[in-house]
């Protein structure tokens, strides 16, 4: 069975914590992925060399693998250049997701232009789009991309008050390549909605992962309340 095939309408469970986050530690990331794996997820999403193979040594299931990195000239920090493809590439994940939006990447590339040489030197792997509006969708899918996903949909200065599940409405009904939902999709109604839209398989991250999210959203809608 192919690594679609097993991801095929399931949930892929985001695993990361930054280093300002309580979390961050590759043992926990490796916990909460066996949480996610005893939970019924069919997939993994990682970041960093350290954490994949922290989790790797605790489940088995597929895993797409990220790096995180801030260039002070750039806005693309979702595996923003050919160092970070080539580590992930060599640490063996089965899919690689880097940011394919169209804000200027380090290097000074267009998307087309960085993957295009991506694509040469490793055409057996799997990659994963992150866009953010349907038309760098339906670039990302000329360029020769294996997936898409709307995981920066809001988050680029140009889509913000984009609603994630008409947008992988869209993308579903543009593209070839499976579309995977990603971009909060925090609740099992939200995810269940992606799928049945056609989204091959569905992202959650901070809604699973992030206590300090997860909380917050609690304490929020307790303060909304007068008790007496």
């Amino acid at each position: 069975m192919s690594i679609l095939e097993k991801l095929n309408k399931g949930l892929i469970v985001s695993c990361q914590a930054l280093e300002d986050e309580p979390l961050h530690s590759a043992y926990i990331m490796s916990k909460m992925a066996l949480a996610a794996k005893q939970g019924g997820a069919a997939g993994i999403r990682a970041n960093t060399i350290v954490d994949i193979q922290a989790i790797k040594k605790e489940v088995d299931l597929p895993m797409i693998g990220i790096i995180k990195k801030d260039f002070p000239e750039s806005k693309v920090f979702i595996t923003p250049t050919i160092h970070e493809v080539e580590a992930l590439y060599e640490e063996g994940v089965d899919i690689i997701a880097l940011d394919a939006t169209k804000q200027q990447r380090p290097d000074g590339k267009s998307f087309p232009e960085f993957f295009s040489e991506v694509k040469v030197k490793y055409p057996d792997q799997l990659f994963m789009a992150d866009i953010s509006t349907l038309e760098e969708g339906m670039e990302a899918e000329k360029t020769g991309v294996d997936i898409v996903a709307p995981t920066l949909a809001g988050y680029t200065s140009y889509s913000q008050g984009t609603v994630p599940l008409e947008l992988v409405r869209q993308l579903v009904a543009r593209l070839s390549v499976p579309v995977i939902a990603e971009g909060n999709f925090d609740t099992p109604e939200k995810a269940k909605q992606a799928l049945e839209l056609g989204a091959h398989a569905v992202v959650v991250g901070s809604a699973i992962t992030r206590p300090q999210v997860i909380t917050e959203k609690f304490a929020e809608a307790v303060k909304e309340k007068s008790y007496k």
